[in-house]
């Protein structure tokens, strides 16, 4: 792909964001994509993000289960940014039309108070450089009206990343073993999925490694005071107007919400 297109692409990426307008996949109309040029994108569609007023806060990590890798066709996870304006308290209510194809993820965040810049670190140390760790819901949207699950289009598109909720329960991290963490959702008020943070790779703070490790090879390494978003322990839910969400953590982490806007009964017809 001609690298002249990246700034035209995450332009385009960010003006889909902006008035939640739906646009082609780039991996149709650029069948030459690679993964490195989605990345190049997601750069530039952060640097819109950034002239436009927003703050980038830390980093999430997508595709953590082998089962969407695998579906996904790719060997590893991939990385998205977050900005602190995407933040929405426990129990928000999403505006409706404020998203196009919204699906919720359920995860922890890691909120780290040392710098990770260096390589080969453990769990242990990622726990020692975390300053707490709470539940969290992630929102995640799809900006194209054709996507078929190529990567490429997710990386671009800052790996779907919409907005996420925190939990009220900050815990440190040696508190409880994080690969028994166990979670249950429910959808409506009707329980719907259920898993363990075993299921984020092992553990959650395998996908920070990850993330360290790539962070250093782009020349980004992760600092203290950063967000991380480590993986969802579950498949998500797609989430239409109305829906309410609840997810119920163990280990006293206490519980996550988030309700959608009903759609409204006489629409706009423009």
């Amino acid at each position: 792909m001609e690298q002249s297109l990246y700034p035209i692409l995450g332009r385009r990426l960010f003006d889909a964001f902006e008035h939640n307008t739906p646009i082609g996949a780039f991996s149709l109309e650029y069948p030459d994509i690679q993964i490195q040029d989605a990345y190049a994108i997601q750069m530039e569609l952060r640097k819109c993000h950034i002239e436009a007023g927003r703050h980038v806060v830390g980093r999430k990590i997508g595709l953590t289960s082998k089962g969407m890798r695998q579906q996904a066709n790719l060997d590893e996870p991939d990385y998205g940014f977050l900005f602190a304006e995407a933040q929405y308290f426990n129990g928000h209510t999403v505006p409706y039309g404020k998203s196009i194809i919204p699906k919720v993820e359920f995860e922890l965040l890691f909120k780290l108070c040392a710098d990770l810049d260096r390589r080969g670190l453990t769990r242990s140390d990622i726990l020692d450089a975390t300053e707490y760790i709470c539940p969290a819901i992630e929102i995640v949207d799809k900006r194209y009206h054709n996507f078929y699950g190529n990567i490429c289009d997710n990386v671009s598109d800052n790996a779907f990343f919409h907005s996420y909720i925190l939990g009220d329960t900050m815990v440190r991290p040696y508190q409880l073993p994080l690969e028994e963490v166990g979670l249950t959702v429910y959808h409506n008020g009707l329980q719907s999925l259920s898993g363990t943070g075993a299921g984020v790779m092992g553990h959650p703070a395998q996908g920070v490694i990850w993330l360290t490790e790539r962070m250093l090879d782009v020349g980004m390494p992760l600092r203290a005071g950063e967000l991380v978003l480590s993986g969802s322990f579950t498949g998500g839910i797609l989430a239409a107007p109305g829906d309410a969400f609840e997810a119920v953590y163990s280990h006293n982490l206490g519980c996550v919400r988030v309700n959608f806007d009903r759609a409204p009964e006489n629409p706009d017809p423009q």
